[in-house]
Order: C-alpha cells, then sequence, then structure tokens
C-alpha cells in the first residue's frame, strides 16, 4: 500500500493552481512532528481542531441574538459551517488548497467570547487598560495555549496567519486565508438577515431593491451571486476580492443590516446586561481565583492573574455564564418547613 498522504501530495502539484498552498510547502509547525502517513499537515490541522474543546463550546454560543426562542437561529458553530463550506466552494472554483481553506475557517472563531460580539465588546472594555480583546488573537491563545491542559493544537503556521487574520486590516499570508476573510463576510451578512426575518426584526421587502437586484431575493440567490462574483474576479486578477460593482453594492448591504440588525434596540435590547454579567464574573474569580479550574490557576503564574480569569470567562458558553453568575449573584429560593 502506498502513502496516501505523498499521493495527496502529489495529487495537489497537478490539479491546484500555482497559486494555492501546497501541504508539501507548508512552514510547519512551531513543534516539529513526524509527518501522518494519511493526512497532510492541513487534513491534520482539521481534525485536531473539530476534536478540541473550544471548537465544541461553539455551539453554546451566540452568533448574533442573545438566547434566542427557536431551533432554527445560527449559533457561532453553526456559522462556522457555513464558512467552511462557502470558503471550500471559493477555493475549489479558484483550484486552491481546499483542506486549508477549511483548517482556517473551522478555527477562525475558537476565540469568541459568550454573547458574541456583545460579550467581545464587554471584555475589551473590562481590559482596557491591558490593551483590550480580540477574538483573532485569543484564538490563537486557545490554540497556542490553552488546549490540551495548555499543550496548545500546535497547527501550521498557514492555519494559524488566516485565524488571525481573518478580521480586520491585516491580509493574510495565503490565499486561502484571503478566501476565509471574505467567505467569512458572506455567511454572516446573509445568515444573519435570514435569523433577523425569523425574530420579526425585518422583512424580506424591507431589503433595499439595488441589493436584491445585484443579488437576489433568497437566501441562496445571494450566497450564489457572490460566490460566483469573487471567484470570476479573483480568476482575472490573482487577488481574492470582489468585482468593484459587487463590493460597492455589498459594503451598502452591510450599512442597512449595520442599522436595521446590528444596532436594532429590538434585537440588542438584552446587551446592556452582557457587561453586568461577565464584569460580576470577572470581579468574582480576581478575588477567587482558586474556584476556577486548575488549567486556568496553572496560567496565573505565567500570565498573570487577570489573564488567566480572562481566559477562563471568554471561553464560557452564553449559558455557563448566565449559570456561574446565577450561582454568586443570585439569592437562592427557600421555603420554610
Amino acid at each position: 500500500m502506498g502513502c496516501p498522504r505523498v499521493e495527496r501530495q502529489e495529487l495537489e502539484r497537478l490539479m491546484l493552481s500555482p497559486l494555492a498552498s501546497l501541504s508539501e510547502l507548508s512552514k510547519g509547525r512551531e513543534r516539529p512532528e513526524p509527518e501522518c502517513e494519511i493526512r497532510t499537515c492541513y487534513q491534520r490541522d482539521i481534525d485536531r481542531i473539530t476534536h478540541s474543546k473550544a471548537f465544541r463550546r461553539l455551539k453554546h454560543k451566540t452568533q448574533v441574538f442573545l438566547q434566542p426562542e427557536g431551533d432554527h437561529y445560527r449559533t457561532r458553530l453553526t456559522h462556522t459551517l457555513e464558512v467552511a463550506r462557502i470558503g471550500r466552494t471559493i477555493a475549489r472554483g479558484l483550484r486552491l488548497n481546499e483542506d486549508l481553506a477549511e483548517a482556517i475557517a473551522l478555527g477562525h472563531d475558537l476565540g469568541h467570547t459568550p454573547f458574541g460580539h456583545a460579550g467581545e465588546r464587554a471584555l475589551n472594555e473590562i481590559l482596557y487598560n491591558e490593551g483590550g480583546f480580540r477574538h483573532n488573537l485569543q484564538g490563537l491563545r486557545v490554540i497556542e495555549r490553552l488546549e490540551k491542559d495548555g499543550q496548545g493544537l500546535n497547527l501550521t503556521k498557514e492555519v494559524k496567519n488566516g485565524v488571525f487574520c481573518h478580521t480586520g486590516k491585516v491580509k493574510p499570508n495565503t490565499p486561502e486565508g484571503c478566501v476565509i476573510k471574505i467567505a467569512d463576510r458572506i455567511a454572516y451578512i446573509n445568515h444573519d438577515v435570514d435569523d433577523a426575518i425569523r425574530a420579526g426584526i425585518m422583512r424580506e421587502t424591507d431589503i433595499p431593491a439595488e441589493i436584491t437586484c445585484a443579488f437576489g431575493s433568497t437566501f441562496s440567490e445571494r450566497i450564489n451571486t457572490l460566490i460566483l462574483d469573487v471567484i470570476n474576479e479573483s480568476e482575472k486578477h490573482g487577488e481574492i476580492a470582489f468585482s468593484a460593482q459587487v463590493g460597492f453594492v455589498f459594503d451598502t448591504f452591510y450599512d442597512f443590516m449595520f442599522k436595521s440588525v446590528y444596532m436594532n434596540m429590538k434585537a440588542k435590547s438584552e446587551e446592556a446586561k452582557v457587561y453586568g454579567i461577565l464584569n460580576g464574573l470577572f470581579v468574582h474569580y480576581i478575588e477567587s481565583p482558586d474556584e476556577m479550574p486548575e488549567d486556568y490557576q496553572r496560567i496565573i503564574t505565567g500570565d498573570g492573574l487577570r489573564r488567566a480569569v480572562s481566559d477562563y470567562i471568554s471561553g464560557m458558553t452564553d449559558k455557563y455564564a448566565i449559570y456561574k453568575y446565577g450561582e454568586f449573584f443570585i439569592p437562592e429560593a427557600w421555603q420554610v418547613r
């Protein structure tokens, strides 16, 4: 029997674009390891991420709507899976490395807080004097420091760069990282429309005509239009991007969503409570660090108490943060017997 990894690497050389990131040319891991006989380095990273505790916790972390009543709202996990599918489709259309794109997509939100961006803003304010809090930086910390009892996942440098650069102005080092940066935006802008309509925040007819004319009037039409535009434009210019016209309408789409959903008082009415919950937990664990799990207590020695507390709280799911807050600050009911 031949070596499946070597056979896959040979296929990559034959089938992928000259712009693609070949797994055999990876810059490797922080700690060198023997190669797997079956999986390429990027396929191995996919497995490490999907088997991690941080990945499992994404299923109970908010995407946009806090504590939604209903089974079909996106969570941070379902958002991640949608990004992975969109990213692989774009990578396939451009003959880039689909495995690298998927690994970056699956890992891109590992550092997200409970309660979505409201939680991120709360921790950013709490840690203001220490440089704040950014979920992409925390994602690297999860990958390098927090998983596997402090050993980290030891992912390839290409995947870590893609996780760090998926948001913000820094351009990823690989075209696959650039694909996920744009796939993330395609995913969330479209599924947030879907969830907002489901929540009664807006109606399909509220979407401006210039957007529906350019992208289509349904979820699948919009996704398809944006994916095809990225593939066609990137093929022409060798740079992962929307065409100028689609990019302009996409920015209009984002502005519409920002005003209609992301800043909608009905949708965000509960977010003011998020700071109180996370700040209350932060103060409690600063005063009682022995109540944190041993994994996080060990971080105190090397990185300090506030960093350890931030690591612990940022990793919580929404439900667990609410549960712990209730345990510490809400009186228990009692009965006279």
